[in-house]
């Protein structure tokens, strides 16, 4: 009932503080995902896990940058029954002038194919509904007197709805993920005709494996992501290592990501010779759960680049909580759903 009244507060939240319906951007895709916050950008992990989860993220950059990008999110999910999983996120996102608020509902469904919940072999289907409010500032933008056909002038706003799918399959300790974000192709109207994307459809997937010993409280878990936009056909990739030590009562983990665009950017070097620049950053992250608590602490930073907009990177800070009746261990060290 906790969980039904979490959800039901959520979804009042989302309905209060939109007003129409239009084209979704969503939430921006870092490496939340390694900080124990899977569902985050996939619907099918709603309730996979064995207790429901609450988690706050602040995401901050370029702290020597006037109004640099900065994301909050809010999420909690978790199980009704054996096969049912609900959740909802809020979360607020803020690029200089142009900022979205918004939430997502999160409906899933859980197949067991083990003969036991002792042995996890899980196939996992979610989709999100989300509505999303969006909003451009351009007042200072233009001087009195002045006319531009493409700046407005105003502080613009409106809001717009749209769904992602999903699926998870988990075999011991091998785990995989796929979701297509965006589904809706829908219009802005904030943006000119000139620089709107109707298309904002997006593909995710995740692969990994966790290496153990039988007795060892440590492990280590390769994985990689690969994220691919389907209107401007960008795609980048994650290479990340994770590895964990259990302790009584808790675990303690940290790693590694490090992240490349398959696609390059063009700029005049020093000697006026046109070169070619490609997303690289490399991500630190620690993080520990001890009882029903997890804190988690991610750097980024994008020094491996010729050309950065800031020395500073990305900080980020999430906070979580484990709630509900534990549905048991499986026999398989597998952190996404056993912790």
């Amino acid at each position: 009932m906790k969980l039904i009244k979490t959800i039901v507060l959520v979804l009042l939240f989302i309905v209060c503080s939109t007003k129409s319906f239009a084209q979704e951007r969503g939430i921006p895709v870092y490496q939340d995902y390694l900080t124990d916050n899977l569902y985050l950008i996939h619907p099918s992990m709603a309730g996979a896990s064995n207790q429901n989860k609450a988690r706050l993220t602040a995401r901050q950059q370029w702290f020597d940058v006037d109004n640099p990008p900065s994301l909050q999110t809010l999420s909690v999910n978790g199980r009704l029954n054996d096969k049912v999983g609900v959740g909802a996120i809020l979360f607020n996102d803020s690029n200089g002038r142009y900022s979205q608020q918004g939430g997502y509902l999160s409906f899933a469904y859980h197949l067991m194919f083990s003969r036991s919940t002792a042995d996890l072999h899980m196939l996992s289907f979610g989709t999100n509904i989300g509505i999303i409010q969006s909003g451009l500032n351009e007042t200072d933008l233009v001087d009195a007197g002045a006319f531009d056909p493409i700046i407005s002038g105003v502080d613009q706003s409106e809001a717009f709805f749209n769904a992602d799918f999903g699926f998870s399959y988990f075999f011991m300790d091998w785990f995989s993920h796929v979701t297509v974000k965006n589904i809706v192709n829908q219009e802005n109207q904030t943006f000119t005709d000139q620089f709107q994307i109707i298309n904002q459809r997006q593909y995710l997937a995740t692969l990994g494996y966790n290496f153990n010993t039988f007795g060892s409280p440590f492990s280590f878990e390769p994985s990689v992501m690969f994220h691919h936009r389907e209107a401007t056909e960008e795609t980048n990739f994650d290479i990340n290592g994770k590895a964990y030590y259990e302790f009584d009562n808790g675990m303690l983990w940290g790693g590694l990501s490090y992240r490349r665009s398959l696609d390059g950017a063009e700029f005049l070097g020093s000697n006026s010779q046109a070169r070619s620049q490609k997303l690289q950053t490399l991500s630190p992250f620690v993080g520990v759960n001890y009882g029903n608590f997890m804190f988690a602490y991610t750097y980024t930073n994008s020094a491996l680049q010729e050309i950065t907009i800031s020395n500073s990177g990305f900080h980020q800070i999430t906070l979580g909580y484990n709630f509900g009746e534990n549905r048991g261990r499986y026999k398989c060290n597998c952190p996404a759903v056993n912790w």
